[in-house]
C-alpha cells in the first residue's frame, strides 16, 4: 500500500505520513556477505550477468555523490516496485534524508553491493545517453510539415512482423492501413526517426484551429522488425568514424548527402508507433519501461535480463568528450533495443538542447554495481 503512494519530485508527504526531521537514519539490521549470483530468489533470472559481492568502499566516488538527489527517482520507481524492494520502498516513501550523508547511510545499512560482470568475467562495458526531444509538429499536413508520426496501423497484430520502413513507403496496402492513424506531421524525416529511436518526445503541436500546445508522444508498439542503428550503418559505409557517430553528425551527413536520405532511413527497418499523451507537468520525464517517470541524471536504461527494473545502480564512467568523472547512484527504470548485456547503461539526460548535445556525444567506458536489498 505504501509503495503505491509514490511522490513526484518536490512533493511533500500528506498528513499522517511519518517524515523524519530529526534522529537521522532509521535503524536497520545487518547481513552476512552473499555469494556470486546469477539468479535472485523471487526475481527474474539474469543468466548472462554475474553479480559479484563487493562493498561500498569499492564504489569510486561513493562519498562525493549528492546521494539525496536519488530520492525523487527512487520514489517514482517505488510506485511499481519489484518484490524485493517492497519493504524498502515503504521506508523511502515516508522518510526523507536531510542531506547526502543521511542518504548514503540509509543505503549502506539496507543495500548489498554487487559488481556486474559478463559471464566471461568482463567488468567494463559501455555507457551511452538518451534524452527527450522537443519537435515542432502540425496536426494536419501543411506546407513543409509532411512527414507523418505514425500511430498503430489498422489490423496490426501484436508480436507479429509487419511491413518494413521501406515497404511502408512503397506499398499501397501498408499506406492504406496507416491512413488516418497519424498523430501529427513534422518537417524533417530525421525528427520522426529520432522520436522513434528515443521512444518518446515532446511535441509542440499546432492544431487545425491555430492553437498550440506541448504534448508528449510515447511508444505504442513497433512493426516487430529488427532494429538497425543508422549511425552504425554510416560507420559501416565508411561515411563516419565510430567516435563521430552522433545525431549532430548524422544530420550533417544528410545535409551533405540529401539524395541518400531514404537509403539511410531504410537501413533501419524497425518503425515505432507513437501515441499522444498529455503533459500536465513539464518537470516530469517520460515513463520508462518499468512504468515509472524518468528523472534526468538519475534514471538509466538497462538490459532487464541482467539488471531487474527498480534496482539501484552505481555508475562509474565519465562525462561525454571529457575525463570528468560521472559517478553516481541511479535507478534502473527503462530499456531499449540497443541496450544489451550486463555492463551496459543508457543514461537519461532529460530534455532540451543541452540534454540532446550530451546524449548525442556519450559513448564512454563504464563499470556498474547493483545495490540490492539485503536478505
Amino acid at each position: 500500500m505504501l509503495a503505491a503512494c509514490a511522490l513526484v519530485p518536490g512533493a511533500q508527504p500528506s498528513a499522517g505520513v511519518e517524515t523524519r526531521s530529526v534522529g537521522g537514519v532509521p535503524p536497520a539490521g545487518t547481513a552476512t556477505p552473499l555469494p556470486a549470483l546469477t539468479h535472485l530468489p523471487g526475481e527474474p533470472e539474469h543468466p548472462h550477468a554475474r553479480w559479484v559481492p563487493a562493498s561500498f568502499a569499492e564504489l569510486p566516488g561513493w562519498s562525493d555523490d549528492r546521494t539525496s538527489e536519488l530520492w525523487p527517482a527512487l520514489r517514482q520507481g517505488c510506485a511499481v516496485p519489484v518484490r524485493a524492494w517492497t519493504t524498502l520502498c515503504g521506508e523511502a516513501l515516508r522518510w526523507q534524508p536531510r542531506d547526502d550523508g543521511e542518504a548514503r547511510q540509509w543505503m549502506e545499512q539496507r543495500l548489498a553491493v554487487f559488481r556486474l560482470e559478463s559471464d566471461a568475467g568482463e567488468s567494463q562495458g559501455l555507457a551511452t545517453g538518451y534524452f527527450e526531444p522537443l519537435i515542432e509538429a502540425r496536426r494536419r499536413p501543411a506546407g513543409a510539415f509532411r512527414t507523418p508520426l505514425w500511430g498503430p496501423p489498422a489490423g496490426v497484430v501484436p508480436k507479429t512482423p509487419w511491413f518494413t520502413r521501406q515497404e511502408i513507403d512503397q506499398r499501397a496496402d501498408a499506406q492504406a492501413a496507416l491512413r488516418g492513424r497519424e498523430v501529427g506531421f513534422v518537417v524533417d524525416p530525421l525528427d520522426a526517426l529520432l522520436l522513434q529511436v528515443q521512444g518518446s518526445g515532446r511535441v509542440r503541436m499546432k492544431e487545425v484551429d491555430g492553437t498550440e500546445r506541448i504534448v508528449r508522444v510515447t511508444n505504442a508498439g513497433t512493426n516487430e522488425q529488427g532494429y538497425k542503428s543508422v549511425a552504425r550503418w554510416l560507420v559501416d559505409q565508411g561515411e563516419l568514424r565510430l567516435t563521430e557517430a552522433s545525431w549532430p553528425a548524422i544530420r550533417d551527413w544528410v545535409k551533405r548527402n540529401p539524395q541518400r536520405l531514404n537509403e539511410l532511413l531504410y537501413a533501419n527497418p524497425r518503425v515505432v508507433w507513437l501515441r499522444e499523451e498529455p503533459l500536465p507537468n513539464p518537470a516530469i520525464g517520460p515513463r520508462g519501461a518499468q512504468g515509472a517517470p524518468l528523472t534526468p541524471g538519475r534514471s538509466i536504461a538497462v538490459d532487464p535480463a541482467s539488471v531487474p527494473y527498480g534496482s539501484a545502480v552505481w555508475l562509474d564512467t565519465t562525462e561525454p568528450l571529457s575525463t570528468r568523472p560521472l559517478q553516481r547512484a541511479v535507478m534502473a527504470q527503462d530499456t531499449g533495443s540497443a541496450i544489451v548485456g550486463p555492463v551496459r547503461a543508457d543514461y537519461f539526460w532529460g530534455w532540451g538542447g543541452d540534454a540532446e548535445a550530451q546524449a548525442g556525444r556519450m559513448k564512454q567506458p563504464l563499470r556498474m554495481w547493483v545495490l540490492w536489498p539485503r536478505a
